[in-house]
C-alpha cells in the first residue's frame, strides 16, 4: 500500500514539476522545478530498485547540471519582455514540431500494438544475483567485465582536465611582465609633478 501511495505521489510531482518547468515565465524558477522533477525521478528510481541511477539523479543532474543552469540564469541579465515577444513570434512553429512528435509517438505506440515491432526479450545474463544490491552488482560488472573499458574512459577524463587547466594557465609571451616589488618601491615624487601654469599659458607636455 505505501508501495503505491509513494508511486503515485512521486509520478504525480515529477510530471506536474516537468510541465511547471516549461510554463514557467521565470527562467530562474523553471530551474528551481527542474531540481524538484529530478528529485521526484529519484525516488521512483529507487520504488524500482535501482538506487544507483537514483543516486546519479541526485549527484550529477541536481548537483551539478541543474545547479550549474541556475547559477548561469541567474548571472544572465535576460529580457523578459523580449523573451515572451520571442516565445509568441515562435509559438507556432514550436506548435508545429509539438504535433509532429505527437504523431510520431502515437504512430510508435500503434505499431507496437499491432505487432509490427519486436522488443528485445531479457536472457537472464545480466540479471542481479539474489541477495545482492543494485550498487554491488554494477561495481562487479564496472570492474570486472568492463574494467579496461572504465579505466580508458577514465583516462580519456583525466587528459581532458589536463588539457583544461593547461589552457587555463597558458601565459602570453609577446606582453611585459609585471614587476610587483618594482611597483610597490616607486615613490609618489618620482610619479607625480605639481605644476603651477601661469593664467593664460596653459601646460607644456
Amino acid at each position: 500500500m505505501i508501495q503505491t501511495f509513494a508511486f503515485y505521489l512521486f509520478a504525480v510531482l515529477t510530471i506536474a514539476s516537468g510541465a511547471i518547468t516549461i510554463l514557467a515565465r521565470n527562467p530562474v524558477h523553471s530551474v528551481l522545478w527542474l531540481i524538484l522533477a529530478f528529485f521526484n525521478a529519484a525516488g521512483l528510481m529507487v520504488l524500482v530498485g535501482a538506487e544507483f541511477i537514483a543516486m546519479l539523479l541526485v549527484i550529477v543532474y541536481v548537483g551539478a547540471v541543474a545547479v550549474l543552469f541556475l547559477f548561469v540564469v541567474m548571472m544572465l541579465d535576460i529580457d523578459f519582455a523580449e523573451l515572451r515577444s520571442g516565445f509568441v513570434k515562435h509559438f507556432p512553429l514550436g506548435m508545429l514540431i509539438a504535433l509532429v512528435l505527437l504523431a510520431e509517438i502515437v504512430l510508435g505506440i500503434g505499431a507496437y500494438r499491432a505487432g509490427a515491432l519486436e522488443l528485445g526479450a531479457p536472457d537472464g545474463m545480466a540479471a542481479t544475483p539474489v541477495g545482492v544490491s543494485n550498487i554491488t552488482a554494477i561495481g562487479a560488472l564496472l570492474y570486472g567485465r568492463y574494467l579496461f573499458l572504465f579505466e580508458a574512459s577514465g583516462l580519456i577524463l583525466l587528459v581532458a582536465m589536463i588539457g583544461a587547466i593547461v589552457l587555463t594557465h597558458y601565459q602570453r609571451t609577446d606582453t611585459r611582465a609585471q614587476n610587483i616589488a618594482r611597483q610597490i618601491a616607486r615613490r609618489p615624487e618620482d610619479s607625480t609633478v605639481n605644476v603651477k601654469p601661469e593664467i593664460g599659458k596653459g601646460v607644456s607636455l
